[in-house]
């Protein structure tokens, strides 16, 4: 095992040595005593063989012989000094004290979320942490302190909505408060696991790979070497940056190692934080290129070329987006007369195994744990390249490029099947009233649609793990995938989801709204979003998930919807004319974020009211209304007061629709392309369809 001072040598990350040090220490060859404090977590408690398992005893490992690595782990205490366990009372912190360590680790504070300690001792954390650092420094006035924010408190803890998720998140707040007021260095021990339940069986406790993920992030904050210079996976050849506005670039290096960044013959020097992280800034540039991209360190240099200024859409959702260009109605054609689109690229997040009808095998599914599910990288946009990428966003792409005249980027995100709650992050759900218990015990819930949870099981047939994961879980797709992107400007969203939902369109018409708030607050500002309403299925659930969709595009800022309802198929939930979609899309984002002059919406009905033996229904001002093919209009139906659906033929009279009532019938509702799968056939002189609604009527 290479020990840290080799290590801090050849990485030339002297900060420890010279930082913690006095020179006594190296001349005499002494051991650098490190003690570890904590709780149980610290102590190993659940592992098998703490002694070997626990943070401590594998940090200890990765340090080498130069190192006297001591745990001083309690479980179950408290930093509150009146707290119901205190660990300032224990024979332990007592013997940390008589150790006398150079180096002291401190993860203290989880214990203290139970509600016989914030509640009425809240306002003595500051003051006792800072007694316990004062009492650390007084045994050894030269010793190093680092304190940890905590390792997560999953949220099936069975105190975690009763108390224990405010209190953590207070705490957690006053951990860096108390680093700066103390003058201690800080490890963040939350992030690299509060994205992996699976390693903590009891929502509390991590596993031996929790364990030892504790120890590497350790290991990392007292070396620095965080592995160098490295790029995220969005940043690569032929990529396309988006254009007007400020360029981004960021990464990870080693801790406070230089950073070199060069962009269009501009130059930024940045060092990286102690957390390895990075980032630059250079001006807003119009649409061109190609450019090159240099970054570089004292160790490492990488250089991207041909890259554009242009537009880039994150294309997300489930099966219809993944949809493939070779398999859509018009996807032949298009393939055989596509060379190259030079202003076109792609990024296609590729999972390493498909959701379809099988078993994952072993080393699947220990991949889709660590969140390696999907691998990615630009590509120019031929025949062979877009062949298996979506559809919908090529074509939206094609014709943004088109009317812009400007380079596109087409990010591809999506996963077959997969549902609302696995894309909005883990902290946003464990914050949210109602999709917080979407969490819990996802498998078996009601929550998630009982085809998805079917899938599910088949696919994880073969794992013997209780918390393994999966693409259809909440949080899942954001955590692997939506979580590489966050920084990375875009122009906006298209979003193709919720068949994977519709057993439940109220809980989607909170969801929905939910993960584009999130998304957006992550990003810094407002994206636009163009979403497609479900197209017509023979499925009964479908309708009124239709009609959710058609509401939430009026409550949601930024947004459109496109209808796609004629162009369903009554046995297939992957209907092929792909092309009609993404043209549609198309056009929301050419009139209402490029402020082109074009028609974007079918007829939109904004009021119904009776006239005599008729119904009159009007629409938007400035609606020309026709018919598909100029056939007879269909589509309308009449919902009574007994329940009864009577469908009813329609007859558009000055931009108006009319339609005559039943002797003897009172109804209160008119519907237009109710049925699950239908023909109705309103739309705008454009062509362009009219959506699913429903309307009141006044009753006599």
């Amino acid at each position: 095992m290479i020990s840290l001072n080799n290590l801090l040598k050849k990485t030339g990350c002297y900060c420890l040595c010279l930082l913690c040090f006095h020179s006594k220490v190296w001349a005499q060859n002494a051991k650098i005593k490190i003690a570890c404090i904590g709780n149980s977590v610290t102590a190993g408690y659940g592992l098998k063989a703490p002694d070997q398992e626990a943070y401590p005893s594998v940090l200890q490992n990765l340090l080498g012989k130069d190192y006297d690595v001591q745990n001083f782990g309690f479980s179950g205490a408290t930093l509150l000094k009146k707290g119901h366990k205190p660990y300032a009372q224990t024979k332990v912190f007592a013997k940390a004290i008589d150790f006398k360590a150079d180096i002291a680790v401190v993860h203290l504070g989880l214990n203290d979320t139970d509600p016989r300690n914030w509640p009425q001792y809240r306002n003595d954390f500051e003051k006792d942490y800072a007694w316990l650092l004062d009492t650390l420094k007084h045994s050894n006035p030269k010793i190093k302190l680092y304190i940890c924010r905590l390792t997560p408190i999953f949220s099936e803890h069975p105190r975690f909505k009763s108390g224990t998720r405010e209190w953590y998140g207070q705490i957690q707040e006053l951990i860096p408060v108390i680093s700066k007021a103390n003058h201690t260095e800080l490890i963040d021990l939350n992030t690299p696991l509060h994205r992996r339940p699976d390693l903590f069986a009891d929502n509390l406790h991590p596993d031996k790979e929790g364990a030892a993920i504790i120890a590497q992030t350790v290991f990392q904050n007292l070396c620095g070497n965080l592995g160098g210079l490295n790029l995220p996976v969005v940043f690569a050849d032929h990529m396309v940056l988006q254009r007007n506005q400020p360029v981004p670039v960021f990464g990870m290096a080693d801790a406070a190692e230089r950073v070199e960044v060069v962009f269009n013959h501009r130059k930024q020097i940045t060092a990286a934080g102690k957390d390895g992280k990075w980032k630059v800034w250079f001006p807003a540039m119009p649409a061109g290129g190609p450019y090159e991209l240099r970054v570089t360190t004292a160790k490492r240099s990488i250089t991207l070329k041909d890259i554009l200024m242009g537009e880039v859409w994150l294309c997300s959702g489930q099966s219809n987006m993944v949809f493939p260009l070779r398999n859509a109605e018009t996807g032949k054609a298009e393939l055989s007369g596509l060379s190259e689109h030079k202003n076109m690229r792609l990024m296609q997040f590729k999972p390493i195994a498909e959701t379809n009808n099988s078993a994952w095998d072993s080393l699947t599914l220990e991949k889709t744990n660590q969140l390696n599910y999907f691998s990615a990288d630009w590509k120019l946009c031929n025949a062979d390249n877009a062949a298996d990428f979506s559809a919908i966003a090529y074509y939206f792409g094609k014709e943004i490029g088109k009317s812009e005249n400007v380079p596109v980027g087409l990010i591809q995100l999506a996963v077959g099947g997969s549902t609302i709650e696995s894309w909005i992050d883990r902290s946003t759900l464990e914050q949210d009233a109602q999709l917080v218990d979407v969490l819990a015990n996802w498998r078996k819930s009601d929550f998630m649609m009982e085809w998805a949870r079917g899938r599910v099981d088949v696919n994880l047939k073969n794992s013997a793990k209780a918390r393994q994961r999966h693409p259809y879980e909440p949080a899942y797709n954001y955590e692997s995938g939506i979580s590489q992107l966050i920084e990375f400007p875009i122009r906006g969203l298209i979003w193709y989801q919720g068949e994977s939902n519709v057993h439940n369109p109220e809980l989607y018409a909170h969801s929905f709204p939910v993960l584009l708030n999130s998304w957006r607050k992550k990003w810094g500002y407002d994206f636009p979003v163009y979403y497609v309403q479900l197209s017509a299925l023979d499925n009964p659930a479908w309708p009124e998930f239709r009609a959710v969709q058609q509401r939430l595009e009026k409550s949601i800022v930024h947004s459109g919807m496109a209808v796609s309802s004629d162009l369903g198929d009554s046995l297939d939930v992957h209907p092929k004319k792909k092309k009609e979609i993404g043209m549609r899309l198309a056009l929301l984002a050419l009139k209402n974020t490029y402020h082109k002059p074009v028609i974007a919406k079918g007829p939109i009905a904004i009021a119904v009211r009776k006239y005599k033996e008729t119904l009159l229904i009007s629409f938007a001002p400035g609606t020309m209304l026709s018919t598909k093919n100029k056939e007879p209009l269909t589509g309308f139906e009449l919902y009574t007061t007994k329940g009864e659906t009577l469908p009813v033929p329609g007859t558009i009279i000055d931009n108006k629709v009319q339609l005559r009532l039943p002797a003897g019938k009172e109804v209160k509702a008119v519907r237009y392309g109710w049925r699950p799968f239908n023909r109705a056939n309103l739309t705008g002189k454009s062509g362009l369809p009219a959506s699913t609604f429903t309307m009141s009527v006044p009753i006599n």
